[in-house]
């Protein structure tokens, strides 16, 4: 088939033939090619407009998976020590550490998710055993709390770490802060004391556990940051907690074993009558290692002010859900007392940032 052109040929003498150009011809105007410049550009606005997009996605997923690891071990730790009925939280505890000391190690050296540090001296050394000691008290007392009191309460007690934190270092390292931070934590004090009051499930030791935990991780920041102060001593969180989990476990289980008898044997016997507390002992491990792994992931991705607001809308999370959960009575004057204390959590990072900004 043979298909006959539409367009219109004009011959001329001594010349090559030409398009005819009537009226009725239509001509299509092609866009000029943009200068190499331009199209460099281009590229690199889409390229960094790809980067940004994919950063705000891993950014929002490690915020998500700390959130949820924080508050499924927990969670975690509530269901097994009250409800299910496993009543030791210091071979509990040792559990957590036994796994961080192989989730990290594996980790650093097979997954080299950050480069291994290691450790230079004797004194150093010491100086990490003492960090683990502190880690021991204050993770077993905040366990041990979950017995006694509702994880709501649990978390409102928590917020108060930077109260601690201020005493802790003017105590040690007689450093003082400006007068409005001092006055900031006015509120964390008052929050705590409206709840504390107000609290239907409020149990006193649970309280004094707990309150011990908090001054215990407070206490942990300030010792860390005062010992481990030159550039060969100072490790990242991940090859820290690395030498301190099995630090940490055998300390934990001589005490484990002499105050809560023979815990091994107990739960070896219980894992032979039901196999679901071995999944919940593995996964609640699991789960706690990752609240570690997830914490250094945020602070690497995230600035410092964002990671304590962060915290802060955390603790309200975690109490939110464990309510919803656990059906836990909560009054009116409670959740004021909290809300006060989270408020004046934030007073007091505003207060320290502007300090710091004057301070320079």
């Amino acid at each position: 088939m043979v298909v006959e052109p539409q367009t219109k040929w004009t011959p001329r003498r001594n010349s090559n033939p030409k398009l005819d150009s009537s009226p009725d011809q239509t001509l299509l105007e092609m866009p000029q090619t943009p200068p190499s410049d331009a199209r460099n550009n281009n590229n690199i606005h889409h390229h960094i407009a790809a980067v940004s997009a994919t950063t705000s996605i891993t950014t929002l997923t490690i915020v998500l998976a700390w959130y949820s690891s924080n508050i499924g071990v927990l969670l975690l730790n509530k269901y097994l020590l009250t409800i299910y009925g496993y009543r030791y939280p210091i071979f509990l505890t040792t559990i957590h550490m036994i796994a961080c000391t192989f989730y990290s190690s594996f980790a650093i050296h097979s997954l080299r998710l950050v480069p291994a540090q290691y450790i230079q001296s004797r004194r150093q050394l010491l100086k990490i055993f003492s960090l683990s000691v502190i880690f021991c008290f204050s993770v077993v007392c905040g366990n041990a709390s979950l017995k006694y009191i509702p994880v709501s309460f649990n978390q409102a007690i928590g917020a108060t770490t930077p109260f601690f934190t201020a005493i802790f270092a003017f105590v040690i390292t007689c450093k003082k802060e400006a007068p409005i931070v001092y006055f900031s934590l006015l509120p964390v004090v008052l929050g705590i004391v409206i709840a504390s009051n107000s609290e239907p499930l409020f149990h006193l030791f649970g309280f004094i556990l707990c309150v011990g935990s908090t001054a215990g991780r407070a206490l942990k920041s300030v010792v860390q940051g005062l010992l481990l102060t030159s550039d060969s001593e100072k490790l990242n969180s991940m090859n820290l907690l690395m030498y301190m989990a099995p630090m940490a476990a055998a300390v934990l289980l001589p005490f484990s074993l002499y105050i809560e008898g023979n815990v091994a044997g107990i739960t070896i016997r219980k894992a032979k009558e039901d196999w679901f507390i071995v999944f919940l002992l593995v996964g609640n491990a699991t789960v706690a290692y990752l609240v570690n792994l997830t914490n250094f992931l945020v602070t690497k991705h995230t600035s410092a002010l964002t990671l304590q607001v962060l915290g802060n809308a955390k603790a309200a999370v975690a109490a939110v859900v464990s309510v919803l959960i656990f059906r836990n009575p909560v009054t009116a004057m409670g959740m004021v007392g909290f809300g006060v204390t989270v408020m004046g959590v934030v007073l007091y990072t505003q207060a320290k940032r502007r300090s710091k900004l004057t301070a320079h």
